[in-house]
């Protein structure tokens, strides 16, 4: 069982697991690799692109496709609208930890996507979303290169009073300033990071902020990117591409929690995240947390032990020595269901 790297043995008992027999049981797996649930930090299903209009049945595809490759915790942070009751009420879909509704200011996000609200106004709506959601409000606290970011007073009036009811404040930031003014507003997670200046991660690990880098996201438009022509935004974008990878390893050696997120289609894709954390380098067990244990214990969820839902994904192999095998899951549970074994195949 990782990250105890010791043998263990569970019986599932309804939704939960157990350390001791509960009775007659069956074997679901014998000998094998275990590992909570995979969570993805920052995916946004319902919708693929910002022409796309946000669909119940698209969301609950993307959260099975979640499912189906063993990510069974995600967090949403930014919808186009408020998460419908059966998310939460339906044992087949992972679980979600959501943000709201994107806020943003004008000008600062695709049009008509998000809650547009003006800047004396975001105080209030950060309190609000974080409040009707599960906890968490997401701020885009940047958007175009060439145009200034949220203040630093606004957001961290924002993040203050997100605080004081209870709440947790991610940002979207890509710009120098962007990522600045998120990092001294004290902020619970910077969403990408571009631009990040490395002299602030000493301040984002003494005051809990994490760094989801996305880095599968920009890492999948490189190319396209570079041949385009040239431009301020291409040029301002490629530099920022070039520091993403070394500014993820040394956020993760200042001790910043750096956790796995996707971005964009396709859903049910974190293990290729990992990929790119481990690229990026992350020691393999850090990748790996970044995507589970870490992830389930920044969120709030339990990991494997007595008592704990039975959400776990089981691996013929050994993550930390093949961390390819994140693709090929043997065994995955959730909420005590078997939603793929080997019997199956």
């Amino acid at each position: 069982m990782l990250p105890e790297r010791e043998p263990r043995s569970f019986w599932i008992d309804g939704e939960v697991l157990r350390t001791e027999p509960v009775g007659a049981t069956e074997a679901v797996i014998d000998g094998g690799w275990l590992l909570p649930g995979l969570v993805d930090v920052h995916t946004h299903p319902g919708s693929e692109d910002p022409d796309d209009p946000f669909d119940d049945a698209k969301l609950r595809q993307h959260l099975l496709d979640h499912r189906d490759s063993g990510t069974l915790a995600i967090r949403a942070p930014g919808m186009a609208s408020r998460l419908p009751g059966w998310v939460h009420d339906d044992p087949r879909l992972p679980r979600v930890r959501s943000a709201g509704r994107w806020l943003t200011t004008p000008g600062r996000f695709f049009p008509g996507w998000g809650r547009e609200v003006d800047e004396q106004e975001l105080v209030a709506a950060c309190v609000q979303e974080a409040t009707a959601s599960e906890g968490w409000c997401k701020i885009i606290g940047d958007w175009r290169h060439d145009q200034p970011p949220l203040a630093l007073a606004v957001l961290s009036a924002a993040t203050a009073a997100v605080h004081e009811a209870g709440g947790r404040v991610a940002v979207h930031c890509q710009t120098a300033e962007g990522c600045r003014n998120a990092v001294l507003a004290g902020v619970d997670s910077i969403e990408h990071g571009m631009h990040l200046d490395p002299s602030l991660l000493d301040r984002m690990a003494a005051g809990g902020t994490a760094l989801v880098p996305t880095l599968a996201a920009f890492g999948g438009d490189v190319d396209q990117v570079r041949a385009a022509s040239a431009s301020p935004g291409r040029d301002w974008w490629l530099t920022g591409w070039e520091g993403m990878l070394t500014t993820a390893r040394a956020a993760h050696d200042a001790g910043v929690t750096v956790l796995a997120g996707t971005d964009s289609v396709p859903f049910g894709t974190v293990a290729a995240e990992v990929g790119w954390l481990i690229r990026a380098g992350l020691p393999v067990e850090a990748a790996l947390a970044a995507a589970s244990w870490s992830a389930r214990s920044w969120l709030g969820l339990p990991n494997l032990g007595d008592g704990a839902p039975a959400d776990l994904v089981a691996y013929d192999r050994d993550p930390v020595a093949d961390p390819g095998v994140l693709h090929e899951p043997s065994v995955i549970v959730l909420r005590g269901r078997i939603v793929k074994s080997a019997r199956q195949a």
